[in-house]
């Protein structure tokens, strides 16, 4: 079955009356208190069916593989959004990057990092995610292709979204952006560089972003928190996966302690940028997340906790299923444009 034919049968199963979704989906999950969304619970029944992950055999063979799942869930290109390649000098040569422009955007810009687990994902397959942000929240997307491991592995990924962030601060006239209204965001892996570039960038004395938008980040690589092991299977991102991705960006010899991997480990958050941190309810990175935002709020640090509780781990890819997916990244665009005014 092809991919497109594949999508259009995804479309189909989602425009069904409700109780026959609920029908295909079997009886309602709860967990936790917790109950799993319908349009989350049929599409991990797809899933299922289909006998797809996020990890599928080789590190090449799962990156294929997300690059063809894509197309059955994040929907057409939503429009209008220009956009055009912007090549980030870098000392290893360029970072490709992506910037996409609304109509009549406001003076805010996001530099944007794909999740993945350091490993997988593209600006390809975040591609209507950074177009959602940028048409709902009215902002410029600078979206990043950071370099992934094994091949290079831990710190490359967060030297590189240092990199982009510095570039788009000294380029913003440039990029038809306020050097004062750039932030920095992500989802999982992404939203991990993103606060460890908020960090960095704070706790250096220099230009520094004005806002995060942190999607279900993954911020502690050194505990293993409850959530992981109540959605260890079954929800999409699973204990396994979480493993094969942090082993492949830090193996042996890599200190998993350092702030620069696992913020939340950091001893001092004073003085960071303003948050939306939103965590899904049925992943397994819930709890570290839900952590580092009471750690940015001890700190003095305002941020907005959202708990998207009927969710799944990377819902902000799933636009063009359903409508809940699409009510919960609309929820976190909002915070940005706010968060960038």
């Amino acid at each position: 079955m092809t991919v497109r034919v594949q999508a259009a049968a995804a479309q189909l199963l989602y425009a069904l009356p409700r109780p026959l979704r609920r029908a295909l989906a079997g009886r309602p999950v709860r967990r936790d208190g917790q109950e799993l969304a319908l349009d989350a619970h049929l599409l991990l029944r797809l899933q299922q069916l289909s006998g797809d992950g996020l990890t599928n055999g080789s590190v090449a063979e799962s990156r294929a593989a997300l690059d063809a799942s894509r197309h059955l869930v994040s929907g057409p290109a939503i429009q209008p959004v220009d956009t055009r390649e912007v090549p980030i000098p870098a000392e290893h040569g360029e970072l490709p990057a992506t910037l996409y422009t609304p109509r009549d955007p406001g003076p805010g810009l996001l530099v944007f990092y794909h999740g993945g687990g350091w490993v997988v994902g593209s600006r390809a397959s975040h591609d209507n995610t950074a177009r959602f942000l940028a048409k709902h929240a009215q902002v410029r997307v600078l979206s990043v292709e950071y370099r992934l491991a094994p091949e290079h592995p831990f710190p490359a990924a967060q030297e590189d979204a240092l990199t982009a962030f510095d570039f788009a601060h000294a380029k913003a006239g440039d990029l038809g952006a306020d050097p004062d209204r750039i932030a920095v965001g992500g989802d999982s892996a992404g939203g991990n560089l993103a606060a460890v570039t908020a960090l960095v960038t704070t706790r250096r004395g220099g230009p520094a972003p004005a806002f995060q938008l942190l999607l279900y980040p993954a911020v502690d690589a050194t505990v293993r928190r409850r959530s992981r092991d109540l959605f260890a299977d079954g929800f999409f991102l699973t204990d396994e996966e979480m493993t094969w991705f942090v082993d492949h960006y830090a193996p042996e010899g890599v200190d998993r302690s350092d702030p620069t991997l696992s913020p939340l480990l950091a001893d001092d958050l004073t003085g960071l940028p303003p948050a939306y941190l939103a965590t899904a309810g049925f992943d397994p990175l819930r709890d570290e997340g839900e952590a580092y935002a009471t750690k940015l709020r001890q700190a003095g640090v305002p941020v907005s906790l959202s708990r998207q509780s009927d969710l799944i781990h990377g819902y902000a890819n799933f636009l063009g299923v359903g409508r809940r997916f699409t009510e919960a990244t609309a929820e976190a665009a909002g915070a940005l444009r706010m968060g960038v005014a």
